[in-house]
């Protein structure tokens, strides 16, 4: 390796340091994605035309025209994919990048069977990369609505662990030598491929955002075992940063939830499960209301936390939250948003989402900063937001998310919860939080209703 392409590759490195670290905070994330992709483009224009390869002119054209396409098709999604389609649009990416580990595993095969440590990094590719694209396709079924049901196979969690000791065994096997053979490489691709499948299929959709950090954790692994296997310094900085940062994130996630990794994986929590079944029999009765009732008390409060759900990224509502957040602190109305870590589909989206309409990053308020408020707070508005609200995981031990911390916005004096129906949330049992003496329930699309209380307003 040339000093000059050493250099290049130095420069990149620190790029992902720096552009990971001010992807932690949101007012510095697009700053810090920038400059992490301008490190990535000026280590694969190093990789192309520094390493004094000899190949045909024939290879630099067909890469460059690969990327080419690549940066076209990325640009095109990434203009007009909707934000409630952001989750899935990770999980495509998370499943590229693992069947991009397991393509490079399986054409590196031929090329290094006399080395051992080449082919245990080739075998750990494909098992690590197939497992990651066909988990990660399922995920993307799950949170696009093409794969409705959770599909839970007799002992399905014995069957998985066979099949995941019998991958490590073969992959064993192969390593040392007992069998070879390029149909051995095809068998192992496809039974990981199937364990990957099995693995996420019976995990329920409250789930799914622990499920593609966990998957995106694994596509950076796969990345730094190709770099192990090309000696490329950037492909295993940059994948070591994404797996270990993808972990960081799903145990952050899984505390949030008050529940192991294990339990997550294993438990099949957030589908129909019977605790799920019996945590929606809860009834009682409800107060429903109007655009006009709210703004009124509104109009007259001294302090509103906004809630923020899945339900508003749905209804692109996001834009009428800020003109209704504006309003009312012309009004005298102190507003801030609360926000709960695993609200929305995957981490950070309502951040994202409420970014999108230039909320201040100032009013954007977490979790624990804000539970204490809630007492002293005159309305909670709730717009989509359902299962991280709900008192359940408090008062119920048999609920499926019992122990789970939520936003306390019972203590609130007024709740009004704008939402389309009574249908559950996404973890599939009733909300106690509708029934609740100090709840109104506010009925309709969020876009629409929400519209009808900003006029409400303005016209007071």
């Amino acid at each position: 390796m040339s000093i000059t392409l050493s250099i290049i590759y130095l420069i990149s490195t620190i790029t992902f340091v720096i552009g990971l670290k001010l992807l932690g905070h949101p007012e510095t994330a697009k700053k810090g994605n920038s400059i992490a992709a301008f490190g990535m483009g000026l280590a694969i224009i190093g990789t192309i035309f520094l390493n004094n390869l000899e190949v045909p002119i024939f290879i630099y054209i067909l890469i460059i025209v690969a990327i080419l396409i690549g940066s076209v098709i990325g640009w095109l999604i990434a203009i007009k994919v909707e934000m409630t389609k952001m989750p899935e649009l990770v999980s495509l990416f998370n499943g590229f990048g693992g069947a991009s580990a397991a393509l490079i595993g399986i054409v590196e095969y031929g090329n290094n069977q006399a080395d051992i440590t080449q082919v245990t990094t080739i075998i750990a590719a494909i098992i690590i990369g197939s497992i990651t694209f066909s988990g990660s396709m399922i995920a993307w079924a799950k949170l696009n609505g093409s794969l409705k049901k959770d599909i839970r196979l007799p002992k399905y969690n014995l069957i998985n662990n066979l099949l995941l000791i019998a991958l490590i065994v073969f992959g064993f096997f192969i390593v040392n030598g007992s069998i070879n053979g390029e149909i051995i490489i095809y068998i192992l691709l496809l039974f990981s491929l199937i364990y990957g499948i099995l693995f996420v299929i019976p995990i329920g959709g409250a789930d799914m955002p622990v499920v593609i950090s966990l998957l995106n954790s694994l596509t950076g692994i796969a990345a730094a075992i190709t770099g192990i296997l090309y000696d490329n310094m950037v492909m295993m900085v940059g994948g070591i940063l994404v797996g270990s940062a993808g972990l960081i994130l799903t145990f952050a996630m899984c505390k949030a939830m008050n529940r192991s990794l294990s339990n997550v994986i294993f438990g099949a929590f957030g589908g129909d499960s019977v605790a799920a079944k019996k945590g929606s029999t809860i009834g009682g009765h409800i107060k429903k209301t109007n655009p006009s009732d709210v703004a009124v008390l509104m109009n007259y409060a001294d302090k509103v936390v906004i809630v923020p759900g899945y339900g508003l990224a749905v209804a692109q509502a996001q834009h009428v939250i800020h003109e209704l957040e504006e309003l009312l602190t012309k009004k005298g109305v102190e507003v801030s948003y609360a926000i709960h870590p695993v609200a929305g589909r995957m981490p950070g989206h309502m951040n994202v989402l409420l970014a999108e309409s230039n909320v201040s990053y100032d009013k954007l308020i977490e979790m624990d900063d804000i539970n204490p408020q809630f007492k002293n707070t005159d309305v909670v508005l709730v717009v989509g937001a359902n299962d991280v609200v709900n008192p359940a995981a408090h008062n119920d031990p048999s609920s499926p998310i019992y122990g789970m911390p939520i936003l306390e916005v019972e203590d609130a004096r007024s709740i009004i919860i704008n939402k389309r129906s009574m249908n559950p949330g996404y973890a599939g049992i009733q909300n106690e939080l509708f029934f609740n003496q100090k709840t109104s329930m506010l009925f309709g699309d969020a876009k629409e209703t929400l519209t009808k209380l900003v006029q409400e307003l303005k016209n007071m």
